[in-house]
């Protein structure tokens, strides 16, 4: 159980809290955690019937709780009785206790059995904890004051039916159905010897480049019938690009080219020139996304152009991802012998000096 923070009652009044402690911060988070009720100067406490003194709230499980403590009864039948009152506004279904500080033997999750449903603004009573007179007689009272711990365990398994249901937003799957569709189309690109057609709209809303291309000074096809020539680009790259501007997500190498496998070398080739298109079409986010996957592919094969590719798009993350690998002085004696790293000492003398100040670094 997490600790979930104190609180003091005085004289018949509640004390001022307390710095909360880091171990209540994680009670917060925690499925089940408990509350200490502290009472001093029990005695010197007059209330009639149905007062009550109301703790700090607390948080267990992401829900706020407070606890009642009624010294004379929360009704009138339980006059003589203390009585106790779990209260939190919301839906969840929990079990709970309460107990003395020093009954250690209630207090294991096991033990723990009353459930319920707390609905909204909803409270659990327990009318006639222990009576007076019992209470100051017994071993739970010390030095006119005694401590309640309630345990609370919230469910989380629980999910309420809510009164009006609002549907996921669908609007990532309205975009890519409308690109898939080519309704209401007006530009075609001429791309790798395929015609792709797209929405100026989108595409401009999605890329700054795409803007100036199409509707800036510069803007190429005015006409619903011109075409938009893009060089230096396979369809493929062009295809994962668009699917990426309309439903924000990158497809797997798979998806991309339409085949229900590709090899390492084919995810890694099509991930390095998506990354090059999101560079080129200034689509960061999409960029970083190809960086995060690329660096999952880095190997003895791959690394030298990989790492050359993060030098030219000042991809550092990237770089540092490649440089991690190369800090193993097995990966980079196996590299070294590959016709890459040839090719990247000729291509690449900024990328070389700072590989060899990354391996000055790397831990002896």
């Amino acid at each position: 159980m997490a600790f979930a923070g104190v609180s003091v009652i005085a004289n018949g009044k509640l004390l001022a809290g307390t710095t909360t402690p880091p171990a209540v911060n994680a009670a917060a988070a925690a499925a089940s955690g408990y509350h200490l009720l502290v009472v001093e100067g029990y005695s010197r406490t007059y209330s009639r019937v149905g007062e009550s003194i109301t703790s700090r709230s607390f948080t267990i499980g992401g829900h706020r709780w407070c606890i009642y403590y009624y010294p004379e009864g929360c009704y009138e039948d339980d006059a003589g009785f203390v009585s106790l009152l779990l209260s939190k506004q919301g839906v969840a279904k929990v079990q709970f206790q309460f107990s003395f500080i020093d009954e250690t033997e209630k207090q294991d999750p096991a033990r723990i059995r009353a459930s319920r449903i707390f609905h909204r603004g909803y409270v659990e009573i327990s009318k006639r904890f222990m009576k007076r007179d019992d209470l100051q007689k017994s071993k739970h009272f010390k030095d006119d004051g005694f401590t309640i711990r309630c345990d609370v365990v919230v469910a989380d398994e629980y999910v309420t039916p809510p009164l009006i249901d609002v549907p996921p937003s669908a609007m990532k799957q309205n975009f890519t159905d409308l690109l898939m569709a080519g309704e209401g189309t007006d530009v075609v690109f001429q791309v790798g010897g395929e015609t792709i057609s797209a929405h100026r709209c989108v595409l401009a809303a999605r890329s700054a480049v795409f803007k100036a291309l199409l509707f800036g000074p510069m803007k190429e096809g005015t006409s619903t019938a011109a075409v938009v020539q893009i060089e230096n680009m396979d369809a493929t790259v062009f295809k994962a690009l668009l699917g990426f501007i309309y439903g924000d997500s990158l497809a797997t190498p798979a998806e991309a080219k339409g085949e229900e496998v590709v090899s390492d070398d084919q995810s890694v080739l099509l991930l390095q020139h998506l990354l090059v298109a999101a560079d080129r079409y200034d689509i960061r986010r999409l960029r970083v996304m190809c960086e995060k996957r690329l660096s999952e592919h880095i190997s003895v094969s791959t690394s030298t152009t990989i790492l050359a590719l993060a030098e030219q798009h000042q991809c550092h993350g990237l770089k540092e991802a490649c440089y991690k690998f190369l800090r193993c002085p097995a990966n980079l004696k196996a590299v070294v012998a590959t016709e890459g790293f040839d090719h990247l000492c000729k291509s690449c003398t900024p990328v070389m000096k700072d590989l060899v100040f990354a391996m000055l670094q790397a831990p002896k």
